[in-house]
């Protein structure tokens, strides 16, 4: 197949859209409405962790969800769409924009991912 051709398949496939979610304070956070299998397998196996450390697995299933379905957090009309960016800014972020990020992540699960187990 050749390149041109890649690239038509590529633009042709259908995409889930994008969903924008509002703080408080105005920043916005648009969130991925697709999920590939294998990513649910590997965010399955995150949040099932070890029963040991309950508390880690949660924290690292909020993070998984954030990496993987942050596509844009806009604070303060700076827009952030690097992927080590957004996870760096995540890892940044006040207990209070981590506890609306959790909310948020929730929220968008609820809606586009029922199937999925939110931490």
């Amino acid at each position: 197949m050749g390149r041109r051709s890649r690239q038509r398949d590529k633009q042709d496939r259908l995409q889930a859209p994008n969903a924008d979610y509002r703080d408080a304070d105005g920043n916005v956070l648009t969130l991925r409405g697709a999920l590939s299998l294998a990513t649910r397998r590997q965010y399955a196996e995150v949040i099932g962790g070890s029963p040991l450390s309950a508390e880690d697995a949660w924290q690292r299933a909020v993070e998984f969800l954030f990496e993987r379905l942050a596509v844009r957090w806009t604070i303060h009309d700076v827009p952030i769409e690097k992927q080590k960016e957004l996870l760096q800014r995540y890892r940044f972020s006040s207990q209070d924009e981590r506890h609306w990020i959790r909310d948020t992540l929730r929220e968008h699960l609820a809606e586009h991912f029922p199937d999925l187990r939110a931490p």
